[in-house]
């Protein structure tokens, strides 16, 4: 069963992105939060609702690889086309930065942690809104991630500005985070 989620919906979505609110939304395992990745009010915002250290970094979502090029170094071009193979998907790569990349993001690394997701929702989120959006779980440090919008209500009340609804993926763990450069897995997948 498809959930087909209302076009004003996303449009309210968009607009709290626009004007630097905090959203939630289904993911390919859990709700996450997120917000512009270059609204440092916003990001940290998220980070202290999630009681999470700017020094780890977030994970930005995107609909397609070119919302999130310009934020990658380059890397061995092979390399990339294997990485690219496994998106839209529930894949995480960690990368290489450029400049571009605010440190409220890449937290204390060099790297950004980036996923071109396979989720119809907030892919059509990304894409409406033109570029990636923070993509964090939707739950305080330690504590197990929201899988329904009213979890995520239950957790952060008022301070999520829109919850945009819909039904997470099917996957039982996060998605996977792997090292682009040496393919090494940082954090595990679903089976």
């Amino acid at each position: 069963m498809v959930f087909e989620v209302p076009s004003q919906a996303y449009q309210r979505a968009i607009a709290s992105l626009e004007s630097g609110g905090i959203i939630a939304y289904p993911t390919e395992a859990v709700y996450g939060i997120g917000c512009d990745p270059f609204n440092s009010e916003a990001c940290h915002k998220i980070l202290t609702l999630k009681q999470r250290s700017q020094s780890k970094g977030v994970i930005l979502i995107a609909s397609d690889w070119e919302q999130i090029e310009p934020l990658v170094a380059c890397i061995d071009t092979q390399r990339l086309k294997e990485i690219q193979k496994t998106w839209p998907g529930p894949y995480t790569w960690i990368f290489p930065r450029t400049q571009l990349v605010p440190d409220w993001i890449s937290g204390e690394h060099d790297t950004i942690a980036v996923r071109v997701t396979a989720h119809p929702i907030v892919s059509r989120l990304c894409k409406q809104y033109g570029k990636p959006i923070v993509s964090t779980s939707a739950n305080i440090g330690g504590q197990m991630p929201a899988k329904d919008n009213l979890e995520v209500f239950r957790i952060f009340g008022e301070a999520i500005d829109y919850i945009l609804p819909g039904r997470v993926g099917d996957l039982q763990k996060p998605t996977e985070i792997r090292n682009a450069i040496n393919n090494q897995i940082l954090r595990p997948g679903a089976d």
